[in-house]
């Protein structure tokens, strides 16, 4: 079991920023299929090939079920790498001035990131949290935290607790 900080608490993403957060980031992952469909067909079109035209008809065909567990599954990769490479921000965190943290207020790991949204395919995660934290946060243990005013008490903190320390020039 990890340490948990109260900082980490104090300063947790309100349920407003992590709504904004899901959103803008599954606007800008349909904006990207929608850009890639729309690339797909303009270089059908132009190459006469029609390769993307029928691959993305084999798609429509598959059914909802495999449509929603196939978009998941992409979603998935998605925000991994995206958080992984951005050590903890998506689009929708670099908006809100959000990030992904663990409670010990140390950085994740791959691993911690892929188990935050390997949980991310569980159903009903995205309105999970609703309630006092998500799923992906809990079962993780990380926190989405306002990066603003961490940043401000930690360096407050810091400058409280160097008070009489000397200073080497």
């Amino acid at each position: 079991m990890r340490k948990y900080l109260q900082i980490i608490d104090r300063h947790r993403a309100t349920k407003g920023m992590r709504f904004a957060n899901i959103l803008v980031d599954r606007i800008a992952f349909n904006f990207i299929f929608f850009a890639l469909g729309l690339l797909g067909g303009i270089l059908d079109g132009m190459f006469g090939m029609y390769y993307f035209t029928k691959f993305f008809d084999n798609l429509a065909e598959l059914g909802r079920v495999a449509d929603i567990i196939i978009t998941s599954i992409i979603f998935f990769f998605y925000i991994f790498l995206i958080e992984y490479f951005t050590k903890g921000r998506s689009l929708g965190k670099y908006i809100t001035g959000t990030k992904v943290i663990m409670t010990d207020g140390n950085e994740p790991t791959f691993s911690d990131y892929f188990m935050r949204n390997i949980i991310r395919l569980v159903p009903f995660d995205a309105l999970s949290f609703f309630g006092e934290n998500g799923w992906h946060d809990s079962w993780s243990d990380t926190r989405v935290i306002n990066i603003k005013n961490y940043q401000a008490e930690r360096q407050t903190k810091y400058e409280i607790d160097a008070i009489g320390l000397k200073e080497i020039a």
